[in-house]
């Protein structure tokens, strides 16, 4: 799983000089973003997770004596990523707290429970800061 502390040596990417792109393989981060409820948020999360792939290329890879600055962009843009799910889960969890409160006022809430809101849940991610 992304985690903040994946990457705790500075020297783990020293001499890299082809590290230019991170992808992360489909799964759990992946599938959050597709669930968020606002398309602003999907926009927001698909930016931030593009983001480290503008800014390696241009990162010092570093040599004997310097280890270079690609660690740390990577722990920053792990860390703003995770930050960011954190935010929006919580956000998706408000709005459907309230909307839950106004389909019970409609509906029977044994179909509120069973029915609508299991329908509306974000997909389960040990997100880890």
């Amino acid at each position: 799983p992304l985690k903040d502390g994946i990457i705790a040596a500075d020297d783990i990417f020293r001499g890299c000089k082809k590290l230019e792109r991170v992808d992360l393989v489909e799964g759990e981060v992946h599938e959050i973003i597709a669930a968020l409820l606002l398309e602003e948020w999907k926009n927001d999360m698909d930016r931030e997770m593009l983001s480290i792939n503008q800014i390696l290329s241009y990162t010092p890879a570093g040599n004997r004596r310097d280890v270079g600055g690609k660690a740390q962009a990577v722990r920053i843009w792990i860390s703003s990523v995770v930050g960011k799910i954190i935010h929006y889960k919580a956000q998706h969890h408000s709005l459907l707290n309230e909307a839950a409160t106004t389909l019970q006022h409609a509906l029977p809430q044994d179909i509120v429970i069973k029915s609508v809101l299991p329908f509306l849940e974000l997909p389960n991610m040990n997100m880890q800061r």
